[in-house]
């Protein structure tokens, strides 16, 4: 029998006013946003997160002065401002670190991985294959999934908290989209305050005995312009007149199109992807430009 981490949902939803409430499902396991337990696991709490105080520097020195897009344009700016919705992506934006790098490297497999990562993130080859390909490098169980994050909680970027909380003030919706994992995504969710209903991500699956079997392929996250469609799914079931993605990759710059994102703002803390980068609206650094802007 395979499992999606997951064996009984819990009675008790989550009570969502109209504007948040749960988006129509796309496909049964698309969006099974609430915390659920296996039946033959025991209930784990998540582990604090660490928020990183201090901006973060790649091994390169970056120069923005390669770039004519790191100051917003007008234009820009005034969506970036008005926008009802923002998208992050989670893997080297709101976290420091791939979760698939870090999952795989604690497994003993992260060298050969990773090589696969930066294939997927340049939009080399297409997603849905880098994914399945990094999986199989290690495969990992339910056992080491729980080992992992309870070893090694995902890292929170710096200044991503107070902008979020800044656009929540604002009654900004915020989601989070990701190529990752929802088992490795939910407890972010939880330390910045993101309804669960609104990440878009990906299932590990296993079976009964722990082992795993492989990924959810229905989930429009698995496959490549698949962030594109969550965005334009949230736009057309919410009604929202502005929305704009954040990320690093080229998953992320596929959610610009008509009836997606107005925006793609392309965040460089982490990795620099500069086919990615040179195409952004807006090109940032730390997510303290972002913030300021909001002021």
């Amino acid at each position: 029998m395979a499992v999606a981490g997951s064996a009984q949902l819990s009675s008790i939803l989550p009570v969502c006013d109209s504007r948040h409430s749960p988006l129509p499902t796309l496909t049964f396991h698309s969006f099974l946003k609430y915390p659920v337990k296996l039946a033959f696991t025991t209930t784990r709490l998540y582990k604090p997160l660490t928020i990183m105080a201090s901006a973060l520097h790649s091994s390169k020195e970056i120069s923005s002065t390669h770039f004519d897009n790191t100051l917003p344009t007008k234009d820009v700016l005034e969506i970036w401002r008005k926008a009802d919705a923002v998208c992050f992506d989670v893997d080297s934006t709101v976290c420091l670190d791939e979760g698939i790098d870090e999952l795989a490297d604690f497994c003993g497999s992260g060298q050969a991985v990773a090589e696969w990562t930066n294939k997927a993130m340049s939009g080399s080859v297409p997603f849905e294959e880098a994914l399945a390909a990094r999986l199989s490098l290690f495969n990992p169980s339910l056992s080491q999934l729980n080992d992992f994050l309870e070893k090694r909680p995902p890292r929170i970027s710096p200044g991503i908290a107070e902008l979020i909380m800044k656009l929540k003030a604002n009654k900004t919706d915020v989601y989070l989209i990701s190529g990752g994992f929802r088992q490795m995504i939910n407890p972010v969710a939880v330390k910045l305050g993101i309804p669960l209903e609104n990440i878009f991500a990906n299932q590990l699956l296993f079976g009964s005995n722990g082992e795993f079997l492989g990924f959810d392929t229905s989930e429009p996250t698995s496959r490549s312009g698949g962030k594109a469609k969550a965005v334009e799914h949230i736009r057309k079931h919410r009604g929202y007149k502005a929305m704009i993605m954040v990320g690093d990759g080229a998953t992320d710059l596929e959610a610009r199109k008509p009836g997606g994102a107005d925006l793609f703002i392309c965040y460089g803390g982490v990795q620099l992807r500069e086919s990615v980068a040179t195409k952004a609206d807006w090109l940032v650094f730390n997510f303290q430009d972002l913030l300021n802007s909001l002021e």
